[in-house]
């Protein structure tokens, strides 16, 4: 399995997350993850940050893991390397200190050359897998904010550079499913819908991260295009 590595100090491994490949087990999945490749690769982070306790008892390695991307989602993801930078950059995290813009591709013509959906998000009623910012979700409804700046549109699909405020699972699916824009090719949150530009995952690429090091350095890294977002990008500029 191989894992592009972006960039590696004393610190932090920053990656760039092929699409299809799971972040850490649930305990139900028994796919190769991101945590089996730094078990395997770096032993010595083993017991960096803070494991998963299941409703089984059995305890899931997440090492240095501090957030995560859904598995069909490409892109920029850092792994801490020791105990000291996990607290910190969790810190950070949580204080909404790191900077995370991602690229996609969505459903329509967004009118607007810019954005921010504010809306809050909580449990969908229809489907447990699914979140939703919409009117009827149910269970705690968490703050959610994301900006969004066209860079491109065409071929039915608006080209979005997006940047999170708030961290939450599904966030940037879910806040364009609920303005009527959901992700190209989301076989979750737009089933019914064709996917464009011959995706065969959602097109969600977590583009770029910065945030201040331990050592008080900035850390700014990209992460490259996998080759489906080049191919659609070359379509949607050619229009």
């Amino acid at each position: 399995m191989e894992i592009p590595i972006l960039y590696e100090d004393d610190n932090y491994i920053v990656f760039n997350k092929p699409a299809g490949l799971v972040v850490h087990s649930d305990g139900r999945t028994t796919e190769p993850t991101l945590a089996d490749w730094l078990i395997e690769n770096r032993p010595d982070m083993k017991d960096v940050g803070e494991p998963m306790l299941l409703k089984t008892g059995e305890t899931i390695l997440r090492p240095g893991i501090v957030h995560r991307l859904d598995k069909d989602t490409s892109g920029v993801i850092v792994v801490a390397k020791n105990n000291a930078a996990f607290a910190d950059l969790k810190k950070k995290f949580q204080e909404r200190e790191v900077e995370k813009k991602y690229r996609t591709f969505v459903y329509g013509n967004i009118k607007e050359e810019d954005g921010t959906i504010d809306r809050h998000i909580g449990r969908s009623k229809s489907d447990f897998r699914m979140w939703s910012a919409q009117r009827g979700a149910r269970g705690e409804m968490r703050e959610a904010i994301t900006h969004y700046r066209v860079i491109a549109r065409g071929h039915g699909a608006t080209l979005l550079d997006v940047e999170l405020k708030t961290g939450r699972t599904h966030q940037i699916r879910v806040h364009f499913k609920a303005i009527h824009h959901p992700v190209v090719a989301d076989s979750l949150y737009a089933p019914n819908q064709e996917p464009l530009f011959a995706f065969k995952r959602q097109a969600l690429h977590a583009f770029s991260i910065v945030f201040k090091g331990l050592d008080g350095k900035m850390v700014s890294i990209e992460a490259p295009y996998p080759a489906d977002f080049k191919k659609a990008i070359k379509l949607i500029q050619s229009e």
